[in-house]
């Protein structure tokens, strides 16, 4: 059993076998990533990914069939929250044992293994939570710790052990608690370790990795920016044929990649099309228009739908019904852009894993769904575009990577990401005009004070919130009783986990003293210090 940090998820979010992603080829190149209901098992993928293997999650009862229907070079079993040894614990098709095909496994992986070749886990006399240091005891050269000195810092994270290990295998490194802390049988080419490898707290992780998606598995490295661009290109050139083609173009990284891609791929079949709402960042929109005009010769069409967007959000405060609606109407303004273009056949939008994943509704007992994507779960059922989505199975960083790839401006390429409902859900409860610029001027401040800092690369996100709260307060010898904003700053690998920022206090001092001097009807500002998990990056 894996048992979770106090910033854990509720309930781990779970993969899905959705069809291959565009650019996977079925060379066995793929590492598959089964999901027991870690918290960490897209930081696995995450982790293999940055060895330039490509690396898929899928369910842990994925069949066999479709696991080597995907090119599985090799299959890394996660962790989870349950005990192998109950009935109803999760567990993988029982041929994968006997398939050929490399195994890794991952503390409840690795019970797993063990449980279900004959071995014994049972419930630890002494439970590891945190940092630990293994010693390696047997590895032969060519296994998961090749190269590696003899005592590792690791992450531990279980409330079960392995007792008795299975015929075949042997021990490979131990703790003063967990004699088997890692185990193997290198003839069926069936590996085992009790800790976390994907985990920035254990240092060599990343080299036991590789060890076993190169060097045991034989995986080559072909998962680069320049090879998703080339397959990228083929597949849309394949779906898309002679249709025509508009993009949803928001002005951050996402959509300016895919767009970018689709471009590449059917020239002028594409037309973007910027939808203004009303609820982007200070000057926004011009900052849009020059980079893709002037820089990539894209067609661009711009659409002032302020006034509708507003109206249809008049009185809503749920942030989920904010999204649904804001997605709903933006289908509706490129209907309406799409009837004046003539026949359009096709929509582009710069869906990304993490919200793919975080819109996932629970569909085995270890899915749980975070908060509806306004590009995913938000869609309107009648959607009558086919749906191009070229980044959907990447991570925010390997989008970078392919917008650099591409000649993308630094400027949009490495800038912050910003939500597509945009200010909506930066803005507690109801969305107005008056509270809207309020908010704009905030924020402004915070990522004028972020980049004078010369600090904006160095965080994933840094921004305002108008809360629904108001507070007493003294301007001028006169009491107020005014708005009170709240300013966030996270650090991230890809925002499915954040830290908040440690920003120096001058920085935080001058952002608060501008704020309150600068924007009306706002008197007091606070600064969250949550991380992700248990809160979100965005408030709503």
């Amino acid at each position: 059993m894996e048992a979770y940090l106090e910033v854990a998820l509720d309930a781990p979010l779970a993969g899905r076998a959705e069809p291959l992603p565009p650019t996977a080829t079925q060379d066995p190149n793929t590492i598959v990533v089964l999901d027991f209901g870690s918290q960490y098992s897209q930081l696995i993928t995450r982790r293999v990914r940055e060895l330039d293997v490509f690396s898929e999650l899928l369910p842990h009862d994925t069949p066999l069939e479709e696991i080597q229907r995907r090119g599985a070079r090799a299959v890394i079993l996660s962790g989870g929250p349950d005990s192998v040894y109950d009935p109803r614990a999760p567990r993988p098709d029982p041929r994968i044992w006997s398939s050929g095909i490399p195994l890794l496994g991952i503390c409840y992986g690795a019970q797993l293994m063990a449980h279900e070749l004959g071995g014994n886990v049972l419930p630890a006399t002494r439970r590891e939570y945190g940092p630990a240091t293994i010693s390696i005891t047997a590895d032969g050269g060519d296994g998961l710790f090749r190269g590696l000195d003899s005592d590792q810092p690791v992450w531990m994270s279980h409330g079960d052990s392995i007792a008795r290990l299975p015929v075949g295998f042997h021990p490979t490194a131990r703790t003063d608690s967990t004699p088997f802390a890692g185990l193997a049988d290198p003839v069926r080419r069936l590996y085992g370790i009790q800790f976390h490898p994907e985990v920035v707290h254990t240092p060599a992780g990343r080299d036991m990795l590789r060890n076993f998606a190169v060097g045991i598995s034989g995986a080559r490295a072909t998962w680069t920016a320049s090879n998703l661009i080339e397959t990228s290109v083929s597949a849309i050139r394949a779906q898309v044929g002679d249709g025509k083609v508009i993009c949803a173009l928001s002005g951050g990284v996402d959509s300016a990649v895919a767009a970018t891609l689709v471009h590449r791929a059917v020239g002028d079949q594409l037309t973007c099309i910027y939808v203004d709402h009303g609820l982007m960042r200070k000057r926004e929109s011009e900052l849009l228009r020059q980079t893709f005009e002037a820089n990539l010769g894209i067609r661009l069409v711009m659409v002032d739908g302020r006034e509708r967007f507003l109206a249809r959000l008049a009185g809503v405060e749920d942030p989920e019904e904010k999204r649904r609606i804001i997605g709903d109407e933006f289908i509706r303004v490129f209907e309406e852009e799409a009837g004046r273009l003539g026949t359009i056949d096709f929509l582009t939008q710069g869906t990304l894993y993490p919200d793919v994943i975080e819109s996932t509704a629970p569909e085995t007992k270890v899915a749980h769904k975070i908060k509806t994507h306004h590009n995913v779960g938000g869609l309107p059922a009648d959607l009558r575009f086919q749906l191009v989505e070229p980044l959907r199975y990447l991570f925010k960083d390997e989008v970078r990577r392919v917008g650099a790839q591409l000649g993308l401006p630094d400027q949009m390429v490495l800038r912050q990401p910003f939500p597509g409902p945009g200010l909506a859900i930066r803005i507690i409860g109801e969305v107005t005009a008056e509270r809207l610029e309020t908010l704009r001027d905030a924020d402004w401040i915070v990522i004028d004070e972020i980049k004078r800092a010369d600090l904006y690369r160095s965080l994933w996100q840094s921004f305002a919130i108008l809360t629904p709260v108001r507070s007493v307060g003294v301007m001028g010898d006169g009491r107020t009783y005014a708005n009170v904003v709240a300013v966030r700053a996270v650090t991230s690998e890809d925002g499915m986990t954040a830290d908040w920022a440690k920003l120096p206090y001058e920085v935080l001092g001058r952002i608060s003293s501008r704020i309150v001097n600068e924007v009306r009807g706002v008197n007091r500002v606070v600064y969250d210090i949550s991380s992700k998990p248990p809160a979100t990056i965005e408030w709503e």
